[in-house]
């Protein structure tokens, strides 16, 4: 028997409501997980079939999770019957019906679901079979666009496509067809088609209902129209749904989540008991009661309140720095004492920031002080492809016969330097033994190509002795060096035309700015000033593989992945207008879903919270005002130190001694 004495009584009365729709608004750090998984065993206890049983997540690890826990509450005969509640993800869940009733669509049981290079490769075909037409666009935009077609958004104009509409039916008809014809889907497929079976076989949409006659979801504020219209088509029969999410961290708006979807939840379901769980198990009193003051102001929501019985704790902390450099430096300073003077260990901490690109100056102050960390929600900073590609243009410029570097950038941008080409010339330099430049370099390599390849190389060899050449003067700025043969190369262009959404090629270009700023540095000739800036960053790459053990890393998180995670220790950083909220946001109207987003990241603290902003920040290189957020005039006073104004204290006595005594332990 499910023993549900350890819930509090709002959990238990959750866990008990079998029948009939019910609505769980779980706050944050109030035990979700735990009311859910006893739920299904209470459920199964009461003599519900545990293949009736469907739970449905958003995160192929949070289905694992849910599974591995109903499974050690479930009694013993019950796991040796073989049936077990279905615990997935939606896609998961439409493969599974798909499975069973695909063919009434015309396809075959073992279809299968095209990768994404699988389906720029139809993308592709399709457009070549149509560029007869005009149609000159790029794949990955056709391939975005039919996307966002698919998930219920409207087509836009395409460059030089002529009617985007017309032209994006045209593409779909074709790409769907040379789908069908492969017997193969993608992963919008996945729902668009289980809708179309339920709508044109009602049959199979009644041995659905029959097998899923109790259904909960978890996280229902994220749900979007097709996965909404998936769960009401499941439940609204016998409407046993219960949903469990919580408005106040509906930040998803902007892939398509509908927080109307819980919000209205009484409007499909009239007769619906609706439980909050409110109390906290995870924060301090003062961080929960900064939090709620900030997302009360959000009109549109379900009233709730977050409690705890953990204690007052220390006040929120709100610090103002002069850059963002000072701002990564304070942090991992503060973190460097926590460790070493109140042995509080890096795996204990976690800085938040909204946008990936404020992890640069993050991860330079880490590296530089040798504070291990990993980067969730986001790739690192000298990962992305931008900074590898300007990083192999460096290597380039300071030894060609790098082939690795060379064979990375020879084609990027674009320049008629083709796989074919380059294979060729590979064969080349293994066939004399050489580097690839080398054969580059050698005219009668050149002649053995097509006429335009061997042009392609003459030129793209020109580049890289002009600007090699141009290192040679003693007085170059790297920075200024950096630029002309960026701009020459319109790399810039290249990162926009490369990106589906344009934040996020202007993102990759202010990347590249931010980093090309740093080049210049103490007087030296440029070509070792190149030399020490490349060894300083392989340097730094190694030491990550050295002896601190893996798990002891401090996390660098983006807000919007930080939801459902947990953290002694936080920094919120980068708390400014523009960035949070994010300079889009008023036009978007999506100012709620900032503010929400603030809150998620304000929650995750257990112990101790640090919110800080910065009074100029670089942009392309170039120092800009900034404005500390409109969220933080949110944040009540009697729970709120703000260090700008308190100034230097003493410490006491006592307090002190503890502090050097911590640190002379530590240095041994």
């Amino acid at each position: 028997m499910a023993n549900l004495s350890g819930l509090n009584p709002q959990q238990r009365e959750a866990a008990r409501t079998l029948r009939g729709p019910l609505l769980i608004l779980a706050g944050a750090g109030t035990g979700k997980t735990r009311t859910l998984t006893h739920r299904v065993a209470h459920m199964v206890d009461s003599g519900i079939a545990a293949q009736n049983i469907l739970a449905v997540t958003f995160t192929t690890k949070a289905a694992r999770e849910m599974a591995q826990r109903v499974a050690a509450l479930l009694p013993p005969a019950v796991k040796a019957s073989g049936q077990s509640p279905t615990v997935c993800t939606f896609h998961s869940l439409c493969v599974r019906i798909l499975r069973r009733h695909i063919e009434r669509l015309g396809y075959k049981r073992n279809f299968v679901i095209y990768s994404e290079s699988e389906q720029l490769g139809v993308v592709r075909k399709v457009l070549s079979a149509i560029s007869g037409h005009g149609a000159k666009v790029d794949p990955r935009e056709v391939h975005s666009l039919l996307s966002r077609i698919k998930n219920g958004g409207s087509p836009e104009l395409l460059s030089g496509a002529g009617n985007a509409a017309e032209l994006a039916a045209h593409i779909r008809r074709r790409y769907d067809g040379a789908l069908h014809a492969a017997n193969a889907v993608d992963f919008d497929d996945l729902l668009v088609l289980v809708l179309r079976l339920f709508r044109e076989f009602p049959e199979s949409l009644g041995e659905c209902r029959e097998r899923h006659q109790w259904v909960m979801v978890d996280e229902y504020q994220d749900t979007n129209r097709a996965q909404f219209e998936l769960v009401q088509a499941l439940a609204s029969q016998h409407r046993n749904l219960c949903a469990v999410g919580d408005d106040d961290q509906s930040i998803y708006g902007w892939r398509g989540a509908e927080v109307s979807n819980l919000l209205d939840f009484e409007q499909y379901f009239p007769e619906a008991r609706v439980i909050k769980l409110e109390e906290n198990y995870r924060s301090t009193t003062a961080i929960l009661e900064a939090a709620n003051a900030v997302i009360a102001r959000n009109v549109r929501r379900r009233p709730k309140r977050l409690w705890s019985r953990n204690g007052t704790g220390e006040k929120l902390r709100l610090q103002a720095f002069e850059n963002e450099e000072v701002e990564a430096r304070s942090v991992v300073e503060e973190i460097e004492f926590r460790r070493q003077a109140r042995r509080i260990p890096w795996r204990d901490h976690a800085i938040l920031f909204r946008t990936n690109i404020q992890s640069r100056p993050l991860e330079t102050a880490l590296r530089a002080a040798d504070v291990r960390y990993r980067l969730v929600g986001g790739q690192s900073f000298f990962d992305r492809r931008e900074i590898r590609d300007f990083l192999a243009y460096l290597k380039t410029f300071l030894n060609p016969n790098d082939d690795a570097s060379l064979l990375r950038i020879a084609n990027v941008p674009a320049r008629g330097l083709s796989e074919a080409t380059m294979e060729r010339l590979l064969a080349a330099s293994q066939a004399a033994n050489c580097s690839v430049w080398r054969a580059m370099e050698q005219e009668a390599v050149r002649a053995q190509l097509p006429a335009r390849a061997g042009a392609a190389v003459e030129e793209f060899v020109k580049l890289i002795v002009r600007h090699r050449a141009a290192l040679e003067a003693p007085s170059v700025s790297l920075s200024q060096w950096s630029k002309a043969w960026l701009a020459e190369i319109d790399y810039a262009g290249e990162l926009r035309r490369g990106e589906k959404e344009a934040e996020a090629g202007e993102n990759r270009v202010r990347n590249l700015h931010d980093l090309v700023a740093t080049l210049d540095g103490p007087d030296s000739a440029p070509m070792d000033r190149l030399l020490k800036f490349l060894e300083d960053l392989t340097l730094d790459a190694d030491r990550e593989s050295e002896e601190e053990p893996a798990g002891d890393v401090v996390t660098l998180i983006t807000t919007h992945s930080c939801k459902g995670l947990e953290y002694p220790h936080v920094f919120v950083v980068g708390v400014e207008e523009g960035l949070l909220p994010h300079s889009r946001a008023k036009a978007e109207g999506t100012l709620d879903e900032e503010r929400r987003l603030f809150y998620v990241a304000l929650t995750r603290a257990m112990k101790t919270l640090v919110v800080t902003h910065c009074l100029s920040r670089k942009k392309y290189g170039q120092l800009t005002p900034c404005h500390p957020s409109s969220f933080l005039q949110d944040l009540p006073a009697q729970w709120v130190e703000d260090w700008n104004q308190k100034g230097a204290e003493p410490v006491a006595v006592d307090a002190g001694k503890g502090l050097f005594a911590a640190m002379r332990e530590s240095l041994g």
